[in-house]
């Protein structure tokens, strides 16, 4: 999908069903960064495994973890009842597929769980640490983050 697109359709309506606080040019940074560095924006389901959305989300990793964690719960029970989905792992899981305003509110809720501040433009390094506190992928790619990370930040400056 293009970024525009997926800014305009599944970015900014997420962002707009979430309090207004958890809008941030970090926040929308990392979040296209960790797009990019899962799916690259072109895989709703992973090559080869079990994750769905753009965000690569499994069903007992980040959708069941988003669902439990004190800090996301309530906002996600909240947001699987704005878009008419039951507030469950499976639900969850099946819907991301598609459904790409779920799976970004699932994906911000997600980087609301960690108790560190989100990196800035100039913090690469830190953006890749705590990608993969949050995201805990199989195999991660360090060579594609720095490209990614920059192609967030670009996006997440570009008013749409």
């Amino acid at each position: 999908m293009k970024p525009e697109l997926f800014i305009v359709n599944a970015l900014n309506p997420a962002l707009n069903m979430l309090p207004a606080k958890m809008d941030t040019p970090e926040a929308r940074a990392m979040m296209l960064a960790i797009a990019m560095q899962e799916s690259a924006l072109i895989h709703r389901v992973q090559l080869g495994g079990p994750a769905h959305g753009y965000f690569q989300f499994e069903r007992g990793g980040g959708c069941a973890g988003v669902l439990t964690h004190p800090a996301s719960s309530p906002l996600a029970i909240t947001a699987c009842g704005r878009l008419d989905y039951q507030p469950t792992p499976n639900e969850v899981y099946d819907a991301i597929v598609h459904n790409d305003i779920l799976a970004c509110i699932f994906a911000r809720l997600l980087l609301w769980t960690s108790p560190h501040p989100l990196p800035k433009q100039d913090q690469t390094e830190l953006g890749w640490s705590e990608y993969l506190a949050a995201w805990r992928p199989g195999a991660p790619h360090h060579p594609q983050w720095g490209d990614n990370f920059t192609f967030g930040w670009h996006w997440a400056t570009t008013v749409l």
